[in-house]
């Protein structure tokens, strides 16, 4: 065996596709209905990291999305405890949301690694991740070299994940896995365990680049890997659902897998996150009772 598959023979998958997507209906047709309330609506708006992630963004447009951010208290004093967790840009406007973002406790989160699709020479990535940081990035959102994983060339995959991960140096850490690029409930999980393993701080679903993003399937299989590498080796991962979460149910049904597989110590903004853009209106509708467009 080499080590990878030593890695692996360590965390079994023993599902199939049709049981993974068996489970994941059951944990949702049992449990969301009790989650589907105003307290579990703020805590996901609180768990959000903010995005903007166009070709065609502008600071302008990133000025405007921290603005709101800083006077989201003042527009919804009930709700100022369940401000974003973060703002989310490119890297090249990280400077902008650093220069504009003064609401307390909100972070500056970063896509890096040639993002959406990886496919750039590692020293890029990793420099790409220096730079964010050292312009104010507290977050970097890696992304996994899927055709490099496809291939089974898992030590390089793991090698640029530790590579850009310490350039971040304290900044927090996502691996993105791409998991509609993945396809099988077998090779997220896989990528889910190299991706802890060479040392993520959290492991995220989707770019929200390519037609299928985060699914409640991909929910449960990484979810599962979470606490599978908690139980052999006491590190506590996060986990974030990104791109295609956009309505309140579709959040409280993530928010319901994470309760019901991971329990109640995960759910905060330090060990689970939304990357959204439209989620965030959308919470504020369903707790405001009525249409709500201010971010």
């Amino acid at each position: 065996m080499n080590k990878f598959e030593e890695l692996f023979a360590q965390y079994p998958f023993a599902l199939t596709d049709e049981q993974v997507k068996q489970q994941t209906a059951d944990i949702i047709a049992k449990h969301a209905a009790e989650n589907n309330n105003a307290a579990v609506w703020k805590q996901c708006l609180h768990q959000i990291d903010l995005t903007t992630l166009m070709g065609d963004d502008t600071d302008a447009r990133v000025e405007k999305m921290a603005a709101c951010v800083n006077y989201f208290g003042d527009h919804y004093p009930a709700l100022k405890d369940f401000n974003v967790a973060s703002i989310c840009v490119y890297p090249a406007l990280v400077p902008v949301v650093k220069a504009n973002l003064k609401a307390p406790g909100v972070g500056i989160t970063s896509v890096v690694g040639g993002f959406p699709a990886a496919q750039t020479f590692i020293e890029i990535k990793v420099a790409e991740v220096a730079m964010a940081v050292q312009h104010g990035a507290t977050e970097c959102d890696m992304v996994l070299s899927q055709g490099k994983f496809l291939e089974g060339k898992f030590q390089e995959c793991f090698d640029e994940i530790a590579e850009q991960k310490a350039a971040a140096k304290d900044a927090h850490f996502k691996v993105i896995l791409e998991t509609g690029a993945l396809k099988t409930s077998e090779n997220i999980w896989k990528a889910s365990i190299l991706a802890m393993a060479a040392g993520a701080d959290f492991i995220k679903t989707s770019t929200g680049k390519i037609s299928v993003n985060a699914t409640p399937e991909a929910t449960f299989i990484m979810c599962q890997a979470i606490k599978a590498w908690k139980e052999k080796t006491g590190e506590i991962k996060g986990y974030k659902p990104a791109g295609g979460v956009s309505t309140t149910d579709e959040a409280v049904a993530h928010y319901t897998l994470v309760k019901e597989i991971l329990g109640q110590d995960w759910l905060n903004n330090k060990l689970f996150r939304f990357g959204a853009s439209r989620l965030a209106n959308n919470l504020l509708t369903s707790i405001m009772g009525s249409e709500q467009k201010y971010f």
